[in-house]
């Protein structure tokens, strides 16, 4: 099993807020909608990879 791990950051605030695993072969890229703690509500969180 491939696996590995990556950033879901926020759209409307740029931040990175939650750090997940992910199965890599044949999976498209994540967008969940979780809680941001700086906008205190939540939004849509999409995938990103550690810069």
């Amino acid at each position: 099993m491939a696996r590995e791990y990556v950033w879901l950051e926020c759209t409307e605030t740029g931040d990175r807020n939650y750090r997940v695993q992910k199965e890599t072969r044949g999976a498209e890229r994540l967008e969940l909608k979780k809680y941001c703690p700086r906008l205190r509500r939540h939004t849509i969180h999409k995938e990103s990879r550690k810069k």
